[in-house]
């Protein structure tokens, strides 16, 4: 849980405000139940502070709501949706509205040959790569490094919004 908290501080809180420019979407995969998204718009986001314990209150409010059919966002509070689905699921409704999935793997390219007149939608997985599985609807997917150390993924946030900003 504080992974996924800290992930929406990066992406969301400024020092005294929000990123209205950001949102998360955070893809829960794992346990029993079906996959789950939560989507923090920074765009709308009101009533939660920018502290792991607030962020982690609000992802433990949705768990224990029903899971919405996939690709059906449903309100949870002001700026916080949740819906069914994976990241396959992601990546089809991005193609619809034009958002380019960049995937971030140690692997990739570097970020100055990111074509920055696009709207885009970062993919960072957890201590793992992501599979085949997860990104069979990439069609040739931008790949991009921040580096050969596998980093946490609040840290690539902030490095991706410093690089961002400064561009």
């Amino acid at each position: 849980m504080d992974v996924l908290a800290r992930a929406v501080n990066s992406a969301l809180f400024v020092s005294h405000g929000i990123r209205k420019d950001s949102h998360v979407l955070l893809h829960l995969m794992g346990g029993g139940g079906p996959s789950r998204r939560i989507w923090f718009d920074g765009s709308s986001l009101g009533g939660v502070r920018p502290d792991e314990r607030s962020i982690s209150g609000q992802i433990k409010g949705i768990l224990k709501e029903a899971v919405p059919p996939r690709g059906h966002f449903k309100e949870f509070s002001s700026g916080i949706m949740h819906s069914g689905g994976d990241i396959s699921q992601t990546i089809k409704e991005w193609s619809a509205r034009g958002i380019c999935p960049v995937v971030l793997d140690s692997d990739g390219g570097d970020f100055s040959d990111l074509p920055l007149s696009k709207d885009f939608g970062f993919i960072i997985s957890d201590d793992k790569p992501l599979d085949d599985a997860d990104t069979r609807e990439l069609r040739d997917p931008i790949s991009l490094s921040l580096g050969d150390r596998w980093l946490q993924g609040h840290s690539c946030i902030a490095i991706l919004h410093y690089l961002l900003d400064a561009n």
